[in-house]
């Protein structure tokens, strides 16, 4: 296993290359199962999660192959099975919306539970909501859930919550159903909207992608489609909060700002310059930071996503800030972490009161999972001496290059093996 070593202290200046957002890329290739015919997806990050996704097509039948280091090619076509892998799937949220894609294609599914990060229970009731709907049966056995239908029909469905998750397997379900399929207090995040247009790409018919109330107008056929995904939303504002973190000047490229409102407002009310252009953002700091409070939202409210980043940077911040997390029940578990390098945050319950300090110092922390191990990136990176970050496995989930693209900015840091038997031995 491996470790990243940073001696912070050192402003991030430069310019940076955001790669294709994660959050469509696992909603994206399982989509492919639908088509008739070879996908070529491009702008495809180059991170575990992505590589996680893409294996688990392959075990079922895929031919899948890397064109290049961002281009993926799939043909479907030879996928028999409707049944995923539990011991590759188990390991990754995303794998669940292949329950939505092949029960699009088999009429039947049988996929793991949600893996992924650990910050509470993932209830999966509103997509099997869905699938019901649609004219589907389900039942959950051995950790495996299994949907079955003779026939899907296009329908009304309402969602109780708004779920990114349950949007997109409803989306990948209805895409081939009879009839007209009707989505309500549907989820609006960029990659539901690329997932939208990847699926138009094909041939299908979904309108309204992008607000609460997507209509889906069931075809016969999805063709093999060439198509690009979008930057990374959460990406590029991790490298914003970073450039704000270090007193940096750090030029945000192939962005496309309007995802970034939420998070560039919020900077900006903490006194960091945001310059915008078309597909970039330049992000500069150079006095103290002012205090702020957040409540993440489904979009365009501020990305939960981005709660454990700003939260370095409010622990930096002159004065008490609040932080409402509306979104996840246990996302605060890198507070402990964050504590350990002098942060002074409280939790109760779903809210953190942060009182600023002047400076953070380091510390060994771990990433406890993929964006508190982006928040101790931040932390280590703004901090008083060397910090070593264990378990960074979480960060390699969702970063591409963080290591390259980090020095590149000037940061100071490595990656250092630890043999295994080191760490049985600490254990």
């Amino acid at each position: 296993m491996d470790k990243f070593v940073i001696t912070g202290g050192c402003p991030l200046t430069g310019e940076v290359d955001i790669s294709g957002a994660k959050n469509a890329a696992i909603a994206i290739i399982p989509a492919a199962v639908l088509a008739d015919g070879i996908c070529r997806i491009e702008n495809v990050p180059n991170i575990t999660d992505v590589t996680s996704i893409s294996r688990i097509l392959y075990d079922m039948g895929a031919h899948v192959r890397n064109i290049d280091k961002s281009t993926l090619e799939i043909d479907p076509r030879p996928i028999r099975t409707h049944v995923a892998s539990y011991e590759l799937a188990r390991h990754i949220r995303g794998s669940y919306y292949l329950l939505g894609a092949l029960l699009g294609r088999f009429r039947h599914a049988v996929v793991t539970m949600p893996g992924g990060c650990d910050f509470g229970v993932r209830p999966i009731d509103q997509h099997l909501k869905g699938f019901d709907a649609l004219g589907a049966t389900h039942k959950l056995e051995g950790g495996m859930v299994d949907v079955y239908a003779e026939q899907l029909t296009g329908t009304n469905i309402y969602l109780d919550v708004v779920s990114v998750g349950a949007t997109v397997n409803i989306m990948l379900a209805a895409v081939k159903a009879k009839g007209v399929t009707v989505i309500e207090n549907a989820a609006k995040e960029p990659h539901i909207v690329d997932l939208a247009n990847f699926l138009n790409s094909m041939g299908a018919d979904v309108r309204g992608a992008g607000t609460d109330v997507i209509k889906i107008y069931g075809v016969d056929h999805l063709n093999g489609t060439n198509y690009s995904i979008i930057p990374d939303q959460i990406e590029a504002g991790t490298y914003m909060v970073a450039a704000a973190a270090t007193c940096g000047d750090v030029l945000v490229k192939n962005v496309i700002p309007k995802h970034l409102e939420s998070i560039s407002a919020k900077l900006e009310e903490m006194g960091v310059t945001v310059e915008e252009f078309d597909d970039a953002l330049r992000v500069t700091r150079t006095g103290r930071l002012n205090k702020c409070n957040i409540k993440t939202m489904p979009h365009p409210g501020f990305p939960t996503d981005m709660q454990p980043q700003i939260a370095v940077l409010l622990s930096i911040a002159n004065g008490t800030s609040i932080i409402n997390e509306s979104v996840w029940d246990n996302r605060f578990r890198y507070v402990e972490e964050l504590k350990r390098m002098g942060a002074q945050i409280s939790v109760d319950g779903k809210l953190a009161v942060v009182e600023g300090v002047d400076h953070l110092n380091a510390a060994p922390v771990k990433a406890t999972d993929l964006r508190a191990g982006a928040a101790m990136l931040i932390a280590a990176l703004a901090a008083k001496g060397t910090t070593q970050i264990e378990d960074i496995g979480h960060i390699e989930r969702g970063y591409e290059n963080v290591e390259e693209k980090l020095r590149n900015l000037g940061a100071d840091i490595k990656r250092v093996h630890v043999p295994e038997e080191t760490v049985a031995q600490a254990i």
